[in-house]
């Protein structure tokens, strides 16, 4: 039986900004999308980060926030109560502009964060509690941090920014504006796919001795 062809993915760099620890109890309010790049086989193809995004601030959900959680953002929750978009509406128009830039991609989509346990947590939560449909399906989520992690050989709590390679990381700052991020983190993600790094030297061969 012939194996079964792999389809391309696009990576959607996301990040979200919450006003504390998990959804339901907190809000997410406000998140940003940016695509990476396609990933087709062994090939992988940067995208312009800033060319193809997404962005949206939310009205809040409840009224439990942590103050320091919403300090992160700098966002006005008063503002975001009168003004924020609605969480339904906003997810279905996140759900559309992934399809198409999917459907233009030739691609599943995949979303991407760092560290991504926790946009994912509260983006997959608001996508089905806020209309039942994940693009993304139930697990199409990459962490970078465990990318990194794996490509590096070293332990996941060893993969921090401040310990990887300089040419790894995107020369943008780090805002905790929602889309500034995750414009930043789509960077990061290119770079990481592309990375190739020096195969480490065997025990036996290290000068000293094959215990050195």
């Amino acid at each position: 039986m012939a194996a079964r062809t792999a389809r391309p993915s696009l990576y959607i760099s996301v990040d979200v900004e919450a006003d504390g620890p998990i959804p339901g109890p907190y809000s997410m309010i406000s998140f940003g999308a940016a695509v990476a790049g396609r990933q087709d086989g062994a090939s992988y193809t940067a995208a312009d980060p800033q060319e193809r995004t997404f962005y949206r601030e939310l009205r809040p959900i409840s009224d439990a926030y942590v103050p320091e959680a919403l300090a992160v953002s700098g966002l006005d929750r008063d503002r975001l109560v009168r003004e924020g978009a609605d969480p339904a509406a906003a997810m279905e128009e996140f759900r559309t502009w992934v399809r198409e830039v999917s459907a233009e991609a030739g691609a599943q989509p995949v979303m991407c964060g760092y560290p991504a346990p926790f946009d994912w947590t509260f983006l997959y939560w608001y996508l089905m509690r806020f209309g039942g449909d994940s693009p993304f399906g139930h697990s199409g989520c990459l962490d970078m941090k465990t990318l990194y992690a794996t490509k590096a050989r070293v332990p996941l709590r060893a993969a921090v920014k401040g310990r990887m390679p300089r040419e790894l990381l995107s020369r943008r700052r780090h805002t905790h504006h929602a889309l500034d991020d995750a414009i930043e983190q789509a960077e990061l993600m290119s770079n990481l796919m592309l990375w190739q790094p020096s195969p480490a030297v065997p025990a036996a061969q290290t000068p000293g001795g094959a215990h050195a």
